[in-house]
């Protein structure tokens, strides 16, 4: 439960502060991967999203770009990312499991240019299926005590700490997820929803966003968009039309 509130209350702080004509300006995308663990198997569960830098424009016709290489303020964010977790915390009945002084501290949320976003996709993908300790950081196991290395996240340089078996379990144990629990999330213009959107904000991209080395042929946008089958042009998009609810078929 605390799982999926930290995953919608920090995408929904996300969204609404990106809306803002003063950043983004628009709807952005994002691709959420749960990690629960530090370096040395405490627990510290956070989620690293991968933004596009831009959103689509509220009326539907273009992208937006944020300006200056910039998304939003971390101070801001970290604000309403802690408003929205408590108070989802408090609906969920778990409010008076938490003690009062959490909500009095400063949350940390960080954000930072990465580049391209081939780059930033290799750094997540291996908290995909990486657990929270490779057998070959596992150094020594005599006497009931277990050793292990860790690197520090300050100076990079590498450890060892010394463990019970027990503390071992329990440090490596707290980073199991629940049984069918789905650790990575999309967002926005990443949502199943809004995908079909995509090929259209590669055009324009294609068009307006590439510098001239980049630009695309028009055969390739052809190709990575959607056309009419009739004329062959790039098909414009004009508004969503959700289905429409219907009742279950009558047996006959």
């Amino acid at each position: 439960m605390v799982y999926n509130i930290l995953f919608r209350t920090s995408a929904e702080a996300l969204k609404q502060l990106a809306q803002d004509p003063r950043y983004v300006g628009g709807e952005i995308g994002m691709v959420g991967v749960l990690h629960t663990w530090g370096r040395d198997l405490s627990y510290h569960p956070h989620v690293h999203y991968l933004v596009p830098v831009g959103g689509l424009s509220f009326d539907g016709e273009h992208w937006v770009s944020a300006k200056h290489n910039f998304l939003v303020p971390v101070k801001a964010l970290s604000i309403l990312f802690r408003a929205k977790f408590r108070d989802e915390v408090q609906k969920a009945g778990l409010i008076d499991e938490v003690s009062p002084s959490v909500w009095h501290k400063d949350w940390v949320t960080h954000s930072k240019p990465v580049g391209k976003g081939e780059g930033a996709l290799k750094y997540l993908a291996p908290y995909i299926f990486r657990i929270a300790i490779s057998n070959r950081r596992i150094l020594s196991l005599a006497d009931g005590q277990v050793t292990f290395s860790y690197r520090e996240s300050d100076s990079g340089h590498w450890k060892h700490m010394t463990v019970t078996v027990d503390e071992f379990l329990r440090r490596f144990l707290q980073h199991v997820l629940p049984k069918g629990f789905v650790k990575v999330r999309y967002y926005g213009l990443f949502s199943p929803a809004r995908r079909y959107l995509l090929p259209l904000i590669k055009l324009w991209l294609g068009q307006d966003g590439l510098t001239d080395d980049k630009k695309q042929t028009d055969d390739e946008l052809t190709s990575s968009i959607v056309v009419c089958p009739s004329c062959g042009q790039p098909m414009r998009w004009l508004c969503e039309v959700r289905p429409r609810a219907r009742c279950p078929p009558i047996a006959g």
